[in-house]
């Protein structure tokens, strides 16, 4: 049993994340933007790929309802890697510290699981994770307590030694419920601080 790791979400904590990125690029008008990303290719709507449904279900029947942005919504299956612009500030430092250290590092991510396997293989940074559970793969979603159950086993870890790092509070909340502690991202610095005064990184 591994008795001490770290354990991240990878949007919004390792890697920025808003479909904005890629529609931004698509379409020129800020209003029509913002009308298309809360009435068509919305959060909502792409979360049930994350959940575990197959693309070739969602997107006809979304083109059905809005037949004169097909090429939009295409760009969504063809494009999604450009709703992830880059890493978010300071993180993936400290992946690279933690993995110096021989902190074992695990992930739990909600993402679909076809649009993980175009982008894992984009960032080697995911090669100091010793596994990953994917939320569209497993058909599981955080909050939902059989995901972090599912981590615990799968992972080999005691829990009571092992710390979740994610932005959303209520994944935060599952985590502790699970019982792991857990750190409500908001920005790398908060982490670093939060990783030293429990002793997974030196001061």
């Amino acid at each position: 049993m591994i008795r001490q790791a770290v354990i991240f979400d990878v949007g919004r904590v390792l890697f920025d994340w808003d479909l904005r990125y890629l529609f931004a690029k698509l379409i020129a008008d800020k209003d029509r933007l913002e009308w298309f990303v809360t009435h068509v290719v919305t959060p909502q709507w792409h979360f049930q790929h994350d959940a575990g449904r197959p693309l070739a279900d969602m997107l006809p029947e979304l083109k059905a309802e809005f037949p004169d942005h097909a090429p939009l919504i295409d760009a969504y299956a063809a494009r999604f890697n450009e709703t992830i612009p880059g890493p978010v500030p300071g993180s993936l430092e400290l992946v690279e510290r933690l993995d110096a250290a021989g902190v074992p590092l695990f992930a739990i991510t909600n993402f679909g699981h076809e649009f993980w396997e175009g982008f894992r293989p984009t960032q080697p940074v995911f090669d100091r994770f010793q596994d990953i559970i994917v939320s569209g793969t497993e058909k599981l979603m955080k909050p939902d307590p059989a995901i972090y159950a599912l981590a615990i086993e799968r992972f080999g870890i005691d829990p009571a030694g092992a710390l979740f790092i994610d932005d959303n509070a209520a994944n935060v909340a599952g985590a502790e419920a699970a019982g792991i502690a857990a750190h409500r991202f908001e920005d790398a610095a908060g982490l670093e601080a939060e990783l030293v005064s429990r002793d997974y990184l030196p001061g």
